[in-house]
């Protein structure tokens, strides 16, 4: 547990992992939010293996595109579990992601939830020198773990997609903690994130 001098007030905790039993992500992301909080820290859970977020579809376009005062209750519908995932990630200060390397990148579930919360004037807004992120001020800590790639290097997809996904949207303070290779380097590799996961309260 931090010091609680140095804990956020609102940490948001997404697990991207599609595994509940023996997942390293899920462990080392248990790791991570205890090394954040402090006593009096509020913790927001979005389990994405358990629960399955609306994909982008026609629908949810049209609405997005729509101006708020125009929209229909249909289309208000369309955009509720969006308007609800980007209010708690503006209400944190940090957010961990738990996201292991499927098939070189994010698990699709981990694409979904970032489809449904990168939206124009409400996390980042058009500019004449290129888009700029809203969510400015706010820290974020990326837990991966693989089982043959290795974590940063040219075959992951994952883990520098999510870091760019996240400063798009504002969010330019981030750390990589990865447990690269399990099947190659076995145990080792989980022990070496933990350790490093003890220098994020500092």
């Amino acid at each position: 547990m931090s010091d609680a001098t140095n804990a956020p007030t609102r940490i948001l905790r997404i697990d991207g992992s599609m595994r509940h039993e023996g997942s390293t992500t899920r462990r080392l992301t248990d790791t991570a939010v205890d090394r954040l909080a402090g006593p009096d820290t509020e913790i927001t859970v979005r389990d994405l293996a358990a629960e399955t977020l609306p994909f982008v579809d026609e629908a949810w376009i049209g609405a997005n595109f729509t101006p708020a005062d125009q929209r229909s209750p249909e289309q208000r519908a369309a955009l509720a579990v969006s308007d609800q995932l980007i209010a708690e990630l503006k209400a944190s200060d940090v957010i961990v992601i738990g996201a292991p390397i499927y098939n070189f990148g994010v698990p699709g579930a981990v694409k979904a939830w970032f489809d449904l919360v990168a939206r124009a004037g409400m996390t980042f807004r058009y500019t004449e020198n290129g888009p700029v992120g809203l969510l400015e001020g706010k820290r974020a800590v990326i837990i991966s773990a693989s089982g043959g790639t290795e974590i940063g290097s040219e075959i992951d997809w994952a883990t520098p997609w999510l870091t760019f996904a996240l400063g798009f949207i504002g969010i330019g303070d981030v750390t990589v903690v990865g447990a690269g290779r399990q099947m190659v380097r076995g145990a080792v590799a989980e022990e070496e994130a933990s350790a490093a996961l003890d220098a994020l309260a500092a």
